[in-house]
C-alpha cells in the first residue's frame, strides 16, 4: 500500500499564517460566525434581475406539492398532461392521480429489481451490478421513459378517483419496508438458484413475492381503482359527471396524447459522451416490456433551440436539473451568480459542467416544467419560467425561475416533441445506441 505523505507542521505554520495575514479572510469569519454561508454570499443585485416577466409565458394550473417524497419526475410528467385536460373540459384546475401511477411504479421496479437479481445470480454478491442493485432496490425517483412506460401499461386516472394518503406524501418508510423486503427476496432468490432449483419454481417464489409487495403498496397508498366516475365543474360554473369510466377511457378521451412522440435530449459534454449520438442505459428501467431509455445527446445551443421551439408552439416542457447548486428556494431563483462564495473564501469556482458529472460533483435530481422563457430581440434566452412541484408558498406562488447560464451549466435533460428535431437528428435515433453503465451520472433517476 502506498505510504501517503503527511501535512507537514511547516506547511501548516503557512497555512496558518496566510489567513491571519488575509484581512478578507477575517471579516469573513466574523459575519460567519452569526450568519449562514448561503445568507453571507447571497447578491441581491443578481437575484432583482430575476423577476418574472418574460416575452414567451404559457398559463399553466395551480402548482401541485410533491410533500416529502422524490416523485418530482411523476409530478412534472402529469403536470404537462393536465394542460391538455383543461383545454377539453375548460377547468380551471386539475390534478392527475400522482398516487396512482406513483403505485405501479413501485409495483414495477420491485419485479424489475427481482426479474436482475434472477439474472445475475452466477455472478458473487459483491458484484458491482448487483451491488448496485441492492443499494437502492426501489425509490421514488424515474426517468422520463419510464413514465410513458406506466402510462402506455396503466394508463391514468383524476386525482380524485385515487387520491393522495399520508404514506404517498411522505414515502420515507414506505420505501424502508419495500427495500427491506426486496432484499430478503434477493437473498431468498439467489438461494434457490445455487440450491440447483428448476427455473420455474423460481419464478412462481417470485410471483408470491410481488403478491405481497402488491399487498404493502395497497395498505400504503389505497387500491388502485378499475373502474370510476369523473365529475368537475368548469370555468362557467357548469357541473359535468361522467360514468364508469377506465383509465384507458380516460386517458383517451380526456389526454389523447400520443407519448411515443416525444423523446428525451440530453446536455452532456463529457469526453465519453460525444454529442450527437443516441444512448441508453444499462439495467435502467421499471416495465419489464416498456422500450428503454433514449437519449440524444445535444451541444447545449442545440439543446435550448429545441425547448425554445416548443415553447414558442404553447407547448410546455418536461426538464431534469441539478436544483441543489446555485438557488433559493425562498426567492425561487436558480442562478450562477445568485451567490457570492468566492470573495468570503478568496477561492476561484471554476468547474466545468463536463468535469462535474465526471468527478460527482452534479447530476440530475429534479424534475420540472419549463412554462415560459424571455428572449433578448426575440433571439437569445436570458431567463425562463419554471413550475415546481413544491407548493406555492415559495417563489411566485409556486413559480420559479432561472438564469439562462444556470440552465447552461446545471440543466441536464428535456422531453420534446419529434417534430422540433431536425431530419439529421431523427437519423441519429434510429441508430444503434451506445449503451451507458448503471452508475454513469446519466442514469440518474429525478
Amino acid at each position: 500500500m502506498k505510504q501517503f505523505n503527511k501535512i507537514s507542521m511547516e506547511s501548516l505554520n503557512n497555512y496558518r499564517n496566510s489567513y491571519e495575514n488575509n484581512k478578507m479572510s477575517k471579516i469573513a469569519t466574523k459575519a460567519l460566525s452569526k450568519t449562514s454561508i448561503e445568507d453571507v454570499c447571497y447578491d441581491t443585485i443578481s437575484a432583482a434581475k430575476m423577476n418574472h416577466k418574460f416575452s414567451i409565458e404559457i398559463p399553466t394550473m395551480k402548482v401541485c406539492n410533491q410533500k416529502s417524497s422524490g416523485r418530482c419526475w411523476l409530478f412534472a410528467a402529469l403536470n404537462t398532461l393536465r394542460e391538455e385536460i383543461g383545454k377539453k373540459t375548460n377547468v380551471e384546475n386539475i390534478e392527475i392521480s400522482q398516487n396512482h401511477i406513483s403505485f405501479f411504479d413501485k409495483l414495477e421496479k420491485a419485479n424489475y429489481f427481482l426479474e436482475t437479481i434472477i439474472e445475475t445470480a452466477d455472478r458473487p454478491v459483491n458484484d458491482r451490478l448487483v451491488n448496485w442493485m441492492l443499494a437502492s432496490p426501489v425509490s421514488d425517483g424515474g426517468q422520463w421513459d419510464m413514465f410513458v412506460a406506466l402510462v402506455k401499461k396503466y394508463w391514468l386516472v383524476p386525482k380524485e378517483a385515487m387520491p393522495e394518503t399520508y404514506q404517498s406524501n411522505h414515502t420515507g418508510s414506505m420505501n424502508r419496508i419495500l427495500n427491506t423486503k426486496l432484499r430478503e427476496y434477493a437473498a431468498e432468490l439467489r438461494k434457490m438458484i445455487a440450491d440447483g432449483k428448476n427455473i420455474n419454481d423460481v419464478e412462481a417464489r417470485k410471483d408470491e413475492m410481488l403478491g405481497e409487495i402488491y399487498n404493502i403498496l395497497s395498505v400504503c397508498l389505497g387500491n388502485p381503482p378499475k373502474s370510476f366516475d369523473f365529475e368537475y365543474v368548469d370555468k362557467d360554473n357548469v357541473y359535468h359527471v361522467e360514468k364508469d369510466l377506465t383509465p384507458e377511457t380516460f386517458y383517451k378521451k380526456y389526454i389523447d396524447v400520443n407519448l411515443d412522440e416525444y423523446v428525451s435530449i440530453i446536455n452532456a459534454p463529457t469526453a465519453t459522451k460525444p454529442f450527437n449520438k443516441a444512448y441508453t442505459v444499462d439495467h435502467l428501467g421499471n416495465v419489464a416490456e416498456g422500450n428503454p431509455i433514449c437519449y440524444l445527446n445535444l451541444e447545449i445551443s442545440e439543446f435550448k433551440k429545441v425547448v425554445v421551439e416548443q415553447l414558442k408552439n404553447n407547448q410546455v416542457v418536461w426538464f431534469g436539473s441539478d436544483v441543489g447548486k446555485f438557488g433559493s428556494g425562498k426567492e425561487g431563483i436558480w442562478a450562477t451568480e445568485l451567490y457570492d462564495y468566492e470573495t468570503p473564501f478568496g477561492i476561484a469556482m471554476n468547474m466545468n459542467k463536463g468535469d462535474m458529472l465526471d468527478y460527482a460533483q452534479s447530476s440530475m435530481n429534479h424534475a420540472m416544467v419549463i412554462t415560459g422563457v424571455n428572449l433578448i430581440d426575440g433571439k437569445t434566452p436570458d431567463k425562463w419560467k419554471i413550475e415546481n412541484s413544491w407548493g406555492d408558498e415559495n417563489g411566485n406562488k409556486g413559480y420559479y425561475i432561472m438564469s439562462d447560464d444556470w440552465f447552461d451549466k446545471y440543466v441536464y435533460q428535456a422531453c420534446v416533441n419529434k417534430k422540433y428535431l431536425s431530419k439529421e437528428q431523427l437519423d441519429i435515433l434510429n441508430e444503434d445506441k451506445i449503451v451507458l453503465e448503471p452508475w454513469d451520472p446519466m442514469g440518474t433517476l429525478a
